[in-house]
């Protein structure tokens, strides 16, 4: 016990004196800048995909994004429980950068439905 309360003591004590009160240096505040933008949608039925996201959604994302930034867009299609136990999925994910809106924009509209399709066809 005696050993205990000494070691805690000590550090207590050692914490305290190493705290710095003073701060020298120049603080400078810059806009944080985006490398690459990646979007995840993960949905069990073809009614979340309707309601889960539109294109235009991702339209106004890319709005807001910088010149030449790597984009990324994957759909998780989850599917029903196999016999291990486990849930079955399938994923499509598109590329582009946002110097080409349209094309990325066409290829997950292109996703999109074949999301929904790969829902409608399993029924």
């Amino acid at each position: 016990m005696k050993n205990l309360l000494t070691s805690l003591a000590l550090m207590v004590t050692l914490l305290g004196f190493s705290q710095s009160t003073s701060i020298n240096g120049k603080v400078t505040k810059t806009q944080p800048e985006l490398e690459d933008v990646t979007v995840s949608v993960t949905v069990d039925s073809a009614e979340e995909i309707e309601s889960t996201f539109k294109v235009e959604d991702i339209k106004e994302l890319l709005d807001i994004t910088g010149e030449n930034e790597t984009l990324t867009f994957k759909i998780v299609c989850n599917g029903r429980t196999m016999s291990n136990g486990k849930k079955s999925h399938m994923s499509y994910t598109v590329e582009g950068n946002s110097n080409d809106p349209e094309a990325f924009l066409k290829r997950i509209e292109k996703i999109r439905t074949s999301a929904i399709n790969y829902y409608n066809n399993k029924n």
